[in-house]
């Protein structure tokens, strides 16, 4: 799936411009020992998740089911707290989990295909998004995100998403950003993209991993998402870290209730 969770890292975004103003945030782009450090990170995330594609027993990661099916969503830290330190940058991956009572294997693979129904599946942050290729099980989707904080921001991303499964109750959803806009005045006749050295670092990559398994009644959501932004101020941490630590659970936790929505629908 594409990314309704790149959305709150945008009220991560306000806060950091709150609290450094009148420090000059332009990041321009990240360095390449950053975009290096990532690209290793993510790699060994995909081929950890590949191995859990290719088994049923391992398909998702170790989790309470029972607490599960209780109704509570499950999220987890894979990364230390504020973030991977990397040149200029920060690396932040978390996971969460999910049941949905009654929903199917193949429920959840409509929703995560319409596209056009993001807007409404994952409003207010989603604000449109669209299908720019298909070809098989593998796409290319564009999307807009917005969120308001104090300010409002925007960003425009572009993704590769790939879609496939193991059987017809375990199937697996991956989404890699190709390219990320920060957009400047949305909505109005002077809307436009930010060029590289104005951007703020808000975020410059993500991938999102969906892993989802029937059983027990129900449906076992999994998502992964892993994260590449700039790095906090000097001297900052002790007042944005605790901020930015809580985005990614929050975006979690958002992104997974508006999917039992979803569903319901």
């Amino acid at each position: 799936m594409t990314n309704p969770l790149a959305a709150k890292w945008l009220k991560a975004a306000a806060a950091a411009l709150l609290l450094t103003a009148p420090v000059a945030l332009a990041a321009e782009q990240p360095t390449p020992q950053a975009l290096a450090g990532f690209q290793a990170y993510v790699a060994r995330v995909d081929a950890r998740i590949a191995k859990q594609d290719k088994s049923q027993d391992h398909f998702l990661l170790p989790m309470d089911r029972a607490r599960l099916r209780e109704g509570n969503v499950v999220t987890e830290q894979l990364t230390p707290a504020n973030g991977l330190a990397l040149p200029g940058a920060l690396i932040h991956d978390w996971r969460g989990t999910a049941f949905y009572p009654g929903a199917t294997a193949a429920d959840f693979d409509r929703v995560l295909r319409d596209f056009d129904a993001y807007p409404m599946s994952y409003a207010p942050e989603v604000i449109r998004a669209r299908a720019l290729s298909e070809q098989g099980d593998r796409y290319q989707v564009t999307m807009r995100v917005m969120q308001h904080h104090i300010l409002t921001f925007v960003m425009d991303g572009t993704y590769d998403v790939t879609f496939g499964q193991l059987d017809a109750q375990h199937r697996y959803c991956a989404s890699r950003s190709t390219k990320i806009s920060e957009i400047s005045q949305a909505g109005t006749p002077q809307e436009r993209a930010l060029k590289a050295s104005e951007e703020h670092g808000f975020l410059w990559r993500m991938n999102t991993y969906w892993n989802y398994e029937e059983a027990d009644g129900g449906l076992y959501i999994q998502i992964e998402s892993v994260s590449l932004t700039r790095s906090i101020p000097t001297g900052l941490g002790w007042a944005i870290g605790p901020f930015v630590e809580s985005v990614p659970k929050e975006s979690l936790q958002f992104t997974l209730q508006a999917t039992r929505n979803a569903l319901k629908k």
